[in-house]
């Protein structure tokens, strides 16, 4: 597929980037620096204001999906939403956040009191992000959040799904690799299974 990928050098969207080439997808990776862009089979950098809502659709159309991602304190809905719905695209996929994922019925994980403070701000702007995604009738989009905690490691391939409850193993961490979430990502995008749905992914 072409998919145009927003944030490509980003420690979540350069895994995405590396999972899209090796599944020989052909990929406009976007960023603002593109030399913090990995070289990669099948891969086109291109430089791209993540602010300026033409210039993203310009950049979007003509592939077969979008991929976003971008810290949401350092982006606008509004503009990233408008963007993929100005481009005409048929698939719109975001990497979300945890903290709107559910702990317990009606609880969030970002207003539970050990949500550390200093990713509050950005969990809670994941959460409107979300939010807006819903109210969209013409946009095809799949939000996946990671589960508590997501860093680099291993590309294992073993993980589990859910949709709105946050992940937790028997020794309750929960966890994920930006490499084993870029899998999950890239194959809803192979073989869409949440269209217009959020789900998660952890250990």
């Amino acid at each position: 597929m072409k998919v145009a990928l927003l944030g490509a050098s980003g420690m979540i969207g350069s895994r995405i980037l590396a999972e899209l080439s090796s599944r020989g997808h052909q990929v406009t990776a976007l960023a603002r620096n593109i030399d913090k862009i990995a070289v990669l089979p099948g891969v086109t950098p291109k430089a791209v204001d993540a602010f300026d809502r033409k210039a993203l659709a310009t950049a979007y159309a003509g592939h077969d999906a979008v991929m976003s991602s971008v810290h949401y304190l350092a982006s606008d809905a509004d503009t990233l939403i408008g963007a993929a719905k100005d481009s005409g695209v048929p698939r719109y996929l975001v990497v979300g956040g945890a903290g709107s994922l559910e702990v317990a019925p009606g609880v969030q994980l970002f207003s539970t009191p050990q949500f550390p403070e200093i990713y509050l701000a950005e969990a809670k702007a994941g959460g409107v992000f979300l939010d807006l995604l819903k109210t969209e009738a013409s946009l095809n989009w799949t939000f996946l959040s990671p589960s508590a905690v997501i860093s680099p490691g291993e590309r294992t391939g073993k993980f589990r799904l859910g949709l709105d409850n946050l992940l937790v193993d028997g020794a309750g961490n929960s966890a994920i690799s930006a490499e084993d979430f870029a899998i999950a990502l890239v194959d809803e995008l192979e073989t869409p299974k949440h269209s217009r749905k959020r789900f998660t992914v952890g250990y």
